[in-house]
């Protein structure tokens, strides 16, 4: 993994090496094909319309060009996990801060910190899909709206982790996969889909006071019906944060 000096704060497609290459074709591949039958099908099919695929590492200036002709989102390169402060002010922009440096081939399996396969592999592709995408939109502008209250931010934090990182959705009496934290990770998908892990219905005031842990495999997940459910809760959850 590079130091965070070395970390680059612009993507330069040419200066990607074939290690680089080696590292997106082998992540790719490995988790497309876990995903098959668990990931939700409005993934799928957002990954298909973004033209992402094995051999090409994605291209910013490309990606950029299909998000806003579709819902107006772009993607602002960063080169380490953007601050709170920074975060929530790019999504009320409609920006995603996203690295643009992939982990080295020692560390395929583990990663200490995102890197681009997480956060392109995992988050963009859903960008293109206009429910979530407004959801995500929402929580920015509120994100930024409580950035200097540390319990309302707190909560909203919670609600973005059992959501847009680890969520899961119903489909046909089955759960699928739509988080990204679970979408880029296999032991993640392997245990979100076990019938030991424990899966709730989508509650906004139950999940603003779950806490949860970055550093260990997740024990709870919520379950949507659909991503206009998420888009819907809007008000619900400017209702908790702002009344509380």
């Amino acid at each position: 993994m590079l130091k965070n000096s070395a970390k680059p704060k612009k993507q330069i497609y040419k200066n990607y090496s074939q290690e680089d290459f080696d590292v997106w074709k082998i992540l790719f591949e490995k988790q497309i094909q876990y995903l098959q039958n668990k990931v939700a099908t409005e993934f799928i099919d957002s990954l298909k319309k973004m033209k992402f695929n094995s051999n090409k590492i994605p291209n910013f200036n490309k990606i950029n060009k299909i998000l806003k002709s579709s819902t107006g989102w772009k993607i602002k390169t960063v080169p380490n996990i953007a601050e709170a402060k920074e975060f929530f002010s790019c999504l009320s922009k409609k920006q995603f801060t996203t690295t643009c440096w992939l982990r080295s081939m020692a560390e395929i399996d583990y990663l200490e910190e995102p890197d681009m396969f997480h956060d392109v592999f995992a988050h963009i592709p859903l960008l293109i899909n206009k429910n979530y995408s407004n959801f995500f939109h929402e929580l920015g502008k509120i994100g930024a709206s409580v950035i200097g209250d540390k319990e309302k931010l707190k909560k909203l934090q919670r609600l973005y982790w059992f959501t847009i990182e680890f969520g899961l959705m119903r489909s046909k009496n089955a759960f699928k996969i739509y988080g990204a934290g679970i979408i880029s990770s296999k032991e993640e998908s392997e245990n979100a889909m076990a019938k030991s892990s424990t899966k709730k219905e989508y509650n906004v005031k139950q999940i603003m006071n779950h806490s949860f842990r970055t550093d260990v495999i997740q024990d709870t997940y919520y379950v949507i019906n659909s991503f206009e459910e998420l888009k819907n809760s809007i008000d619900e959850i400017r209702c908790e944060l702002y009344d509380s």
